[in-house]
């Protein structure tokens, strides 16, 4: 296949330019060509790979190979723009990939490309000086040395998490810089661990940079550092990489049990990085190199990558545009913030609004102790944040003097927004709404975080119901992107407006929600948790029924039980099977369990994870238990979710699918490689199965032949 022929699938690429500059070594050691990965846009929009940038970067290259050979240059340098080093392959042209024989032309192309960097005949240098992923990884892998700044935030191979592998040499050259252990944690558990991140120290700690510098003046210190590599006053040393094959492919194994037990199996691209890494003990570079383009050329045609990249276009386009939001132009100005109570969640709350907003927040409960200990919990989580580096002295001083606290409800007279997370009772809202309107402005707004009750019947018995609107977060607060916002019978677009623009400045994923029971997440994994509870009181085992749902949430359903509390999740179920009676289901084991006391399903013995023997035995088991495999679990599940997502989406609670695996992803934390929900319903053919047809149009969310 001819260079032209893979431009061709990438005819809208943002090329990142490879920018050469001459610099002149300290000590007088010579010129290094330094070169600077650019794309002309800002941090925003960070510098990818895509043909024509790989075919700009081999063209330098070339170029600096001539000047080595002609004694012009000493050293090659490579750097990013700044707060960006790279970030990977330009994934917009992958679904005009249509045949294998492309998918592993662009895995060739890369290889090719990076593999110059170790053979210039003169030494090169990665200065890493920002975020660094995928393909930016494995460019400054396939350098002699490498230096990062301590600044940098996120450094990882994220490509099990879209459903593709490391296939630019990460695969190979990882572990034969770290060891199988090390390459393992990047490879594969850290995608599969919701796509975590490490920082740039972290990365060094692992072995993937010889040098961490401070970012003040970080290039110049790294080209000075360069120098004394250059001339042996710094001599870099790397632990040798432990080969002896029982530990390697002991470690491997291990790896595999894991990914069957956090994906079912089902996980192909995770699977496929496993042999790569263990394959990587022996192979030699070459036989590496071509193994990865294998990979790419099946896994790039798959429909794990392209669920995955719908998932991905979902978190960076939709999530940033709101279906159904009203023009912001209708949003209120809000100069000061109100919290109505001061328990775990409310200083949550007070702490991202201070912290995104800036502005003065004032929370309110119903004592002076209760108030204290929530304004505590905010200036310590601020001196902690302080303590890692994250905060200056000036801003902890700034952030303490906004936050203040009081039983009276006075103090929010001049607010423009107040919110409140108090108990989750309609009587005990209701007059909370009715103190505070008493209080504020008639255009202040009344957001309030019930994770199911109705915004409509919670506003009625107001005089101004159209400021009242749905502002659900998920714990924890600070991580959890999902803010789900929900529109009451009688809320206005000013109010939306403002909610939308208060939920953007506190950069989360907003998604409109019209008001019904539990609104998007929690009656998904209402109904799942439901159907689940029902299976096991028939008589599945409860380790059973977690194996079913391995691979589409991030954890088993009933660990996840023991996450958010089975209190809570009763309760949620409660509020739905009053709602849905047909549908929804009360588990009298799980009351029992409540009633108990007991806060979870499993519990952890001599350091292990085993069912709790004391909630088991609260478990009633029928005279003639239905006993399910765990396939059998994972049918009637994924049945039972495609039955109310379409109900859900016929009934206007949200616009569309894509809302649905929004919602699932950043609140729920569905995988990116299912696509979220709906892909995994059509993929499986489950949806045309229970609705009698499809979320998604063929080859959206998957790879259409």
């Amino acid at each position: 296949m001819t260079d032209t022929d893979l431009l061709a699938a990438f005819d809208d690429e943002v090329v990142t330019h490879a920018l050469e500059r001459d610099v002149q070594l300290p000590g007088g050691v010579g010129t290094m060509a330094l070169i600077t990965l650019d794309n002309g846009h800002d941090h925003t929009r960070p510098s990818t790979f895509g043909p024509r940038g790989l075919l700009e970067l081999r063209d330098v290259l070339d170029r600096c190979a001539e000047r080595a050979a002609a004694g012009e240059i000493a050293a090659v340098g490579v750097t990013g723009k700044p707060f960006v080093f790279a970030v990977g392959a330009d994934l917009t042209g992958v679904p005009r990939v249509t045949d294998r024989e492309q998918a592993v032309a662009m895995g060739l192309l890369g290889h090719e490309v990076f593999s110059r960097l170790s053979s210039l005949g003169v030494p090169s240098f990665a200065f890493v000086n920002g975020a660094s992923m995928g393909g930016g990884v494995e460019i400054a892998l396939a350098c002699d040395y490498r230096t990062v700044s301590s600044s940098v935030p996120a450094v990882a191979l994220p490509e099990v998490f879209l459903g593709l592998v490391p296939g630019w040499g990460g695969c190979w050259m990882l572990p034969n810089l770290v060891g199988v252990e090390g390459a393992l944690t990047v490879v594969v558990d850290n995608p599969l661990s919701n796509n975590r991140m490490l920082s740039g120290v972290q990365a060094a700690r692992l072995g993937m940079y010889d040098e961490v510098l401070e970012p003040a003046d970080f290039l110049a210190r790294s080209v000075a550092w360069a120098a004394d590599v250059l001339t042996g006053a710094v001599t870099v040393e790397r632990p040798e990489v432990d080969r002896d094959e029982s530990r390697w492919d002991a470690a491997v194994a291990a790896a595999r049990r894991t990914v069957t037990q956090r994906t079912g199996g089902r996980s192909r691209a995770a699977y496929r990085a496993l042999d790569l890494l263990a394959a990587a003990r022996t192979t030699s570079r070459e036989e590496g190199f071509a193994a990865e383009d294998e990979a790419l050329g099946d896994l790039l045609m798959s429909d794990e990558l392209r669920a995955g990249l719908y998932a991905f276009d979902l978190v960076q386009k939709r999530a940033k545009r709101p279906a159904g939001a009203p023009d912001k132009a209708l949003a209120r100005p809000v100069t000061k913030v109100g919290i109505v109570g001061a328990g775990l969640m409310a200083s949550q709350l007070a702490l991202l609004f201070v912290r995104r907003l800036e502005m003065p927040v004032v929370m309110t409960d119903l004592d002076e102790e209760r108030v204290a200990k929530g304004v505590g919990y905010v200036h310590t989580e601020i001196d902690t944040l302080a303590a890692k580096g994250r905060l200056s002295a000036d801003q902890v001083n700034r952030y303490k003097a906004l936050i203040t606290g009081d039983t009276s409800k006075d103090g929010m007279a001049d607010a423009g927004f107040v919110v409140e997370a108090v108990f989750e009772e309609m009587s005990v809202k209701q007059q909370v709404w009715a103190e505070v309107e008493a209080v504020v402005s008639p255009e202040c707004v009344l957001a309030t975080n019930t994770s199911s009750l109705s915004i409509t019947e919670m506003a009625s018995r107001l005089q101004h119901p159209e400021r009242v609107v749905g502002f659900h977060f998920f714990n924890p607060v600070a991580v959890m992107p999902l803010l789900e916002i929900i529109s009451g019978e009688r809320t206005d677009d000013a109010t939306l407006a403002t909610a939308f623009a208060v939920g953007r400045t506190l950069k989360k994923t907003t998604v409109l929600c019209a008001d019904s029971p539990s609104f998007i997440v929690n009656r998904l994994l209402g109904r799942f948790m439901s159907d689940m509870a029902r299976i096991v009181d028939a008589g599945t085992p409860v380790d059973v029924a977690d194996q079913g749902f391995a691979g589409v949430a991030p954890m088993p359903p009933f660990v996840l039980m023991g996450l958010v509390g089975p209190a809570i999740a009763l309760h949620n179920n409660e509020t739905l099977a009053a709602a849905f009676p047909d549908r929804f289901y009360v588990s009298p084991n799980l009351r029992r369990v409540v009633e108990a006391g007991k806060r979870g399903y499993y519990t952890k013995v001599d350091g292990r994870t085993v069912l709790d023997p004391e909630v088991l035995a609260l478990h009633e088991t029928p005279a003639d238990p239905e006993v399910l495999t765990a396939e059998q679990v994972r049918e009637r599940v994924l049945a039972g979710l495609a039955e109310e997502a379409r109900i859900m989406l016929d009934g206007g609670v949200v616009s569309a699918p894509m809302d649905l695996d929004l919602a699932m992803i950043t609140g729920a934390g569905f995988q990116f490689w299912n696509g979220g929900l709906t892909p995994l319903l059509d993929r499986t053919g489950t949806s045309e199965r229970v609705t009698g047809r499809r979320f998604l149009p063929a080859g959206a969310a998957d790879a259409t032949r």
